[in-house]
């Protein structure tokens, strides 16, 4: 590369802010601590200090845990914080088994707690705190659940086990096998098998005491309690997803997919290895290189050893090609005419591949409840089997021409063993509803343009508790709503970013509260709407460093669209003392991951980002961070709104962003400058290519440049595939816009990253 494109690569990296920075690019005095700058930004996050993770009630909940990481160190503590007293102490390592474990399943009467910890199976009488070690293996056990009967079940590898805690007898229910059944194999013979066997005494004797042994040992097992139940043979042609056995044991669902179904993974080159030579790892394929995952659902009777496959053929609309219009013509396009109308004949009325997200037995094993996707992403059914029913009875369909959300898929059962709760985008928002199996009715117990997340029942089937945002789009409570209908009632008032979890006896909540300048700390309240009760908090993890610095704290604004009738909410930095009759400077930011939000009031993920955006007002620039249509938080419509047209909305919304910027901030048009990784790398490019006069200058890190190049479960719900829908992928992808570059425009990649690959940058270089 000559000796002036270095030059010039330089020059782009300065000129993304478009005015020199001198604290910045030059060498000056260590500014104070109470100043931010780009070396302690980017230093290690430990520096901040580090906020709580994974927090849970103990068993008596007189007391919360949470692991605590170490500084320096990748190390996690796990930290026991009294309620009374508000002592927090770090279990020593040696006592972490004696500590009460998150999770785990509670017996019916609520006497007794299993859970899994490190691989091994536990039992703990809450009553007494006694605790008792169920498996001490190499081999991993986990999902240990109560079974009707002093019984608790888990999983080993593929198989499940089940524990009698009163005999002490570990048992197989079933032995599922992934090979042919030999009785079956021997009615699959050749010719010269049978022509051996007709030639040969030997053959034909060896034969018979064969099948005389297999019948003893089938008899035997049927009719000996203590021997090992008959196995299970599924074939050699399928992989177990996963089984799931009923509370009684009584029944089994099993999920099986193709086996050795093709890959075509892409490859990663790493250049610094400790031999020295160049390695290349496989990592995840590209959109649309493998077939779709297409599950099968077996349902086992274990008591008559009897296999019923769940028909999934007469779901409503599973017959449906949702992508007919768009195969068709991307075959046109190729003038493939004649195999067009040979494949929509075999198509007509073949079933689309679905994948089950979810499986729930009731408490008394009576209905499971599957929930099940289409490959497409176009539909998502919740389907109930009822024991002896193997015929999947349809309790909600879900469609959306675009595609079901990733998101806003809970479900489960009351305790009443009759109703079944869901959240569904229905309505355009994740709205809440409960359905009865006995008479079939659907009701809605949240709605608006609210979305509902983390649901919680409570244990007599009366409350649900959720997290929603229904104050503003970017606040997030805590709220509950009767079970049997009524007005939803919020339980906290943070103002910010709250999570929760319902105590033990369900009179208190542990909160995980953020603003947008301090990150998550635990906090304390009762369950209760109780008017003037503040939340205590629990936990200070911030250093005294990051304390000391002012930080800017953005605004959260509603920016007019010009394109549709919602505001694009966003975040706004503007510096100390701004002056209106001035003119500004400005940086744009997007945010990553498209279905994200980041205009909210809580701590942001992209919390080095907001630093920087302080460094920048303190420069004298105004910084706009904007929850770009596709962004998290906003409803059905705004997340599909880029369907088949990824960049083009959200540019649109980046032009209404610099508008408002103008009009309201003092932003000289010809002064702003965009960046932005991942989704943000991407848009960076899309502006930048079809808006050239709006940004005078980009950065682009780890950006997606072709979304041909990226994987198949983000991509093909937005895009579907390049074989189906060439046409979405080129009005989508930056590289086929690049000729309308005309300012500078740095980009930046991991040569590592396995998520947006480096070959996307180079390519587009």
């Amino acid at each position: 590369m000559p000796h002036h494109h270095h030059r010039r690569l330089t020059a782009l990296a300065l000129a993304l802010l478009m005015l020199p920075l001198p604290a910045l690019a030059q060498t000056s005095p260590k500014p104070p601590q109470t100043e931010p700058t780009l070396e302690i930004i980017m230093a290690h996050p430990d520096w901040l200090g580090n906020p709580p993770e994974d927090p849970y009630w103990a068993d008596d909940g007189r007391s919360v845990y949470y692991l605590h990481k170490r500084t320096g160190e990748e190390q996690k503590d796990l930290v026991r914080v009294d309620l009374e007293s508000g002592e927090a102490v770090v279990v020593p390592v040696g006592d972490e088994g004696k500590a009460d474990a998150p999770g785990g399943d509670l017996s019916l009467d609520r006497r007794w707690k299993t859970y899994a910890r490190e691989g091994d199976v536990f039992l703990k009488d809450l009553q007494t705190g006694t605790l008792r070690q169920i498996t001490r293996t190499e081999e991993e056990e986990k999902d240990p659940r109560f079974l009707v009967g002093d019984r608790i079940t888990f999983q080993r590898g593929d198989q499940t086990f089940v524990y009698d805690l009163v005999a002490g007898t570990l048992f197989q229910p079933a032995e599922l096998k992934l090979e042919k059944d030999p009785a079956k194999d021997d009615d699959e013979s050749g010719y010269l098998d049978e022509q051996q066997e007709r030639l040969f005494d030997v053959i034909r004797e060896g034969k018979k005491k064969k099948e005389q042994a297999r019948e003893h040992d089938r008899a035997s097992r049927q009719s000996d309690p203590t021997r090992v139940p008959l196995p299970w043979y599924l074939g050699d042609d399928v992989a177990l997803v996963g089984s799931d056995i009923s509370p009684d044991a009584e029944w089994m669902v099993v999920v099986t997919q193709a086996k050795d179904r093709p890959r075509k993974p892409s490859l990663l080159a790493r250049f610094v290895t400790e031999d020295g030579y160049l390695k290349a790892d496989e990592v995840r394929s590209k959109v649309g290189t493998e077939p779709p995952t297409d599950h099968r659902i077996l349902l086992l009777d274990l008591k008559t050893h009897e296999q019923h496959e769940v028909d999934l053929s007469k779901l409503p609309g599973i017959t449906d090609d949702p992508l007919k219009e768009l195969r068709e013509k991307a075959r046109k396009d190729k003038k493939d005419a004649k195999d067009s109308k040979d494949e929509k004949k075999k198509e007509e009325k073949k079933p689309r591949p679905v994948e089950v997200q979810g499986l729930f037995w009731t408490d008394d094993g009576q209905y499971a409840a599957l929930m099940l996707r289409a490959s497409d992403n176009k539909d998502r059914w919740i389907v109930t089997l009822q024991r002896e029913h193997p015929e999947p009875v349809t309790r909600h369909r879900l469609t959306d021409p675009a595609w079901i959300n990733w998101e806003f898929n809970d479900l489960g059962w009351l305790p009443d063993n009759q109703t079944l709760w869901y959240t569904s985008e229905e309505s355009g928002w994740s709205n809440l509803y409960a359905v009865s199996v006995k008479d079939g009715k659907t009701r809605r117990l949240v709605e608006g343009k609210v979305e509902v997340s983390n649901v919680t029942p409570t244990r007599d089937g009366k409350f649900f508790y959720y997290r929603a945002n229904a104050e503003k789009p970017g606040i997030h409570d805590v709220w509950r709503v009767p079970v049997a209908g009524g007005k939803p009632e919020q339980l906290s008032h943070t103002g910010g970013d709250t999570y929760y979890w319902l105590s033990p006896d369900e009179s208190r909540l542990l909160l995980l509260h953020s603003t947008t300048t301090r990150h998550g700390d635990l906090y304390l309240q009762p369950a209760q709407p109780t008017e003037g009760t503040q939340a205590r908090q629990l936990t200070q993890t911030h250093s005294a460093e990051y304390l000391a610095i002012d930080w800017t704290t953005p605004e959260i604004v509603p920016i007019p669209s010009s394109h549709v009738k919602e505001p694009v909410w966003s975040r706004v930095y503007t510096p100390r003392d701004f002056d209106p009759s001035r003119k500004y400077p400005a940086v744009v930011f997007s945010h990553g991951a498209g279905y994200l939000q980041n205009a909210h009031a809580g701590w942001s993920d992209y919390f080095r980002e907001y630093m920087f955006h302080t460094i920048l007002t303190r420069h004298g620039y105004v910084v706009l961070d904007m929850d770009y249509r596709a962004s998290a938080g906003y409803g059905r419509d705004w997340r599909t709104a880029i369907y088949r047209q990824m960049g083009h909305p959200e540019v649109e919304d980046l032009e209404d962003g610099v508008a408002w910027l103008v009009k309201n901030k003092s932003v000289d048009p010809q002064r702003v400058g965009h960046y932005g990784g991942s989704y943000g790398g991407f848009l960076t490019f899309m502006a930048m290519f079809t808006k050239p006069d709006l940004f005078a200058a980009g950065a682009a890190l780890r950006p997606v440049a072709d979304w041909a190049h990226y994987n198949h479960d983000y991509t093909s719900n937005i895009l579907n595939t390049p074989e189906v829908d060439p046409e979405a992928f080129e009005r989508s992808s930056p590289i086929e816009f690049a000729a309308g570059l005309s300012k500078p425009l740095l980009m930046c990649s991991g040569m590592q990253d396995s998520n947006v690959f480096f070959q996307d940058t180079v390519r587009m270089a």
